[in-house]
């Protein structure tokens, strides 16, 4: 398994430690008060909306940090801006392709510009959720049994036929979800073969191949992970009860739809595997900086990685903020740290 990327050995995880780390990796930085930090947010994706809302939360935060902060969309107007007036660090607010799939972090890159966060390369591995399980199940990381379909296949073998082996070969019930995307879009879960027709045909209305995985039932938690400059930690893992049992995107994004536990309510060995589990995939994937690894714990306390998101939603409903305010950590601090670890790291 690969080192976490600018990562000292050692890794931990974080209970409630309050400002502590923040501190001890600020003293080796850059004062923030000269630096021009941009916030990226919008973008063409489903998911506008909610990166318009973490982008405004993060804004608020670095100002309240100290930092000078803007925040701009990401259209034909940004390259232009980049090159007459580069900021010294951006921190990406955006959700969906635009955020995720690599392709912006690869731009930023030939533009010069340090950001937050992991690399093109491992952004795009984290996005493809059927690479990314590809890649946890060769490190050993238990994620589970799965069956990627492009809508092309889906169609030319015969959906009946396939839908039939499918469930045959994993069983019921199953989860059904885009192969890229976020928030819950397009998630269905499938508890009758009847059904598992429509849960396609909604999933492709996201994207061009469905990943259908053997559904575990459990305690979904969500573990975000931080490096500050002491190897990365995991905050604690945050708990979702959804009230329909689906955590889809209105349970996600509307009030009093979920219920979430911070820390999860969870025996204190099954919390430590949980932490371990998702360090060990965020270090599988690559990543690097700030991330969010989602889990489902099965009855016998056992965690299953569901996937990794490279840019965690920063809402008033989002799971990092609750897992930052659980470990104690406050959300300006963090950032500040995470955009002077950028700055120092484009400057090594």
């Amino acid at each position: 398994m690969p080192p976490a990327p600018d990562a000292p050995a050692s890794t931990t995880a974080a209970g409630s430690t309050g400002n502590a780390p923040v501190a001890a990796s600020a003293r080796h930085l850059p004062e923030p008060a000269d630096l021009q930090v941009l916030v990226l947010a919008g973008g063409l994706s489903y998911e506008r909306d909610v990166s318009l809302r973490s982008g405004r939360r993060a804004l608020d935060a670095l100002r309240g940090a100290g930092i000078a902060a803007e925040v701009r969309d990401a259209d034909a107007a940004l390259l232009p801006y980049l090159e007459a007036d580069p900021p010294d660090a951006v921190v990406i607010a955006l959700h969906g392709a635009t955020g995720e799939d690599g392709s912006l972090r690869g731009v930023l890159d030939l533009c010069g510009v340090p950001y937050v966060g992991c690399d093109a390369r491992a952004s795009r591995l984290a996005w493809d959720k059927p690479s990314a399980k590809s890649m946890l199940r060769e490190a050993g990381i238990p994620t589970p049994d799965w069956v990627a379909l492009p809508h092309d296949r889906f169609s030319e073998l015969g959906a009946v036929a396939v839908l039939d082996r499918i469930a045959s070969r994993l069983g019921l019930p199953l989860m059904v979800k885009p192969a890229q995307g976020g928030s819950g879009l397009g998630a269905a879960v499938v508890r009758e073969a009847a059904a598992l027709p429509a849960a396609m045909v909604g999933c492709f209305g996201y994207d061009s191949t469905a990943l259908v995985e053997r559904y575990i039932p459990g305690t979904g938690v969500a573990v975000s992970i931080v490096d500050l400059g002491e190897g990365p930690q995991a905050l604690p893992a945050v708990e979702i009860v959804p009230r329909n049992g689906v955590y889809d995107y209105a349970a996600r994004y509307t009030a009093g739809l979920t219920t979430w536990h911070a820390p999860a309510r969870l025996d204190e060995p099954v919390a430590a595997r949980v932490a371990e589990t998702a360090l060990a995939a965020y270090k599988a994937l690559g990543l690097r900086d700030l991330s969010r690894v989602d889990l489902i714990v099965d009855a016998d306390g056992n965690p299953h990685v569901l996937g990794a998101n490279v840019s965690p939603g920063m809402t008033e409903t989002s799971l990092l903020p609750l897992a930052l305010q659980a470990a104690d950590l406050k959300f300006g601090s963090v950032l500040t740290s995470l955009v002077m670890r950028a700055v120092t790291r484009s400057a090594a």
